[in-house]
């Protein structure tokens, strides 16, 4: 990959991982430690999120991109889906995170899939 294109990679990586420790922190912050369901999605795929971003920042692979993808639009669907959508705070920052993880990964797949676009 062209060092540009690995560049924004990289930095497209750092935003998840930020975004993980936010999802993974967002129980105490918000506070909503004691509702179990949203608080374990929270930390489950705040750390799923946050070891797919260490990884694709040590050996990229496209596939983790996907990954969190699909992590990304769990979260967006999740309070639905587990019914804690009537909580709006909660509710909120799982969306808001999710639409964000799902937009960094989108951004990565599209450098990998268009690399002209930074030369």
């Amino acid at each position: 990959m062209p060092s540009k294109l690995m560049e924004a990679k990289k930095s497209q990586d750092w935003i998840t991982l930020v975004l993980a420790i936010c999802l993974f922190i967002s129980p105490w912050v918000i506070g909503y430690t004691a509702a179990m369901v949203p608080a374990w999605n929270a930390w489950i795929v705040g750390v799923a999120l946050g070891i797919m971003a260490l990884a694709t920042l040590s050996v990229f692979a496209e596939w983790e991109e996907w990954v969190n993808l699909v992590l990304g639009l769990w979260l967006i669907v999740s309070p639905w889906l587990l019914k804690f959508a009537a909580d709006t705070n909660v509710m909120a920052t799982h969306v808001v995170l999710g639409v964000l993880v799902v937009a960094a990964s989108a951004w990565a797949v599209w450098d990998i899939r268009h690399p002209h676009a930074h030369a």
